[in-house]
């Protein structure tokens, strides 16, 4: 009896560990020695994936956070992708709550339309189907992880908003061949102790 081979191909999205004046709302700079921390124990962590291949911002939080990486996977390559920048991946909508147009007040129009054809082609690039089961590691910022989470439930464009991940969280997508794209995890924080669990709005529960 033939059965159908189902190829996977599986996307690993690690937020960039925490920055050295994150609580000052700094866009980017160098990671505190929490946030060198962080990115030690998310490479011990997927120290066992057969990575095909590897990308990161080239932000200096997630370009450092790569770079800490390979010090622990030292067979990883990650190589600078401006796809993963951070970024505005979409405007306010009509059917937007109202409660997130306030963050929209300092945006301009041209962040907004430079976000959304970057995730668009970010999407293209990453969230497809492989010939055979396949492995990357993207290294990025928050917005854009909550950009792929929408894109594979299909929800409205604004949906990425309030979809956080911590600082070295992890987020694995699995595309198949056959069937539509799956969330394995979201924001999984099981190689972070308490200590370690920065970046989102609401303190983390033990």
């Amino acid at each position: 009896m033939n059965q159908e081979t189902t190829v996977s191909h599986y996307l690993y999205l690690v937020r960039h560990g925490e920055q050295q004046d994150a609580e000052h709302g700094l866009p980017d700079g160098p990671l505190s020695e929490r946030g060198k921390r962080q990115a030690r124990a998310i490479a011990a962590r997927l120290g066992g994936v057969p990575f095909d291949a590897a990308w990161h911002s080239p932000l200096e939080g997630a370009a450092e956070t790569a770079r800490i990486m390979t010090e622990v996977m030292p067979a990883l390559r990650p190589e600078p992708s401006t796809l993963l920048f951070d970024c505005i991946p979409s405007g306010p909508t009509p059917d937007m709550p109202n409660a997130y147009k306030p963050f929209f007040g300092g945006v301009t129009e041209e962040q907004i339309e430079a976000g959304e054809a970057q995730m668009a082609d970010a999407v293209a690039e990453w969230l497809t189907p492989a010939r055979e089961d396949r492995h990357d590691l993207l290294i990025t910022h928050n917005f854009v992880i909550g950009w792929f989470v929408r894109e594979v439930f299909g929800a409205p464009s604004w949906r990425w908003m309030g979809v956080n991940q911590a600082n070295a969280g992890l987020t694995i997508i699995r595309v198949r061949s056959a069937k539509p794209p799956e969330l394995v995890t979201h924001n999984d924080l099981g190689h972070l102790p308490v200590e370690l669990r920065t970046g989102l709005p609401v303190e983390q529960p033990l």
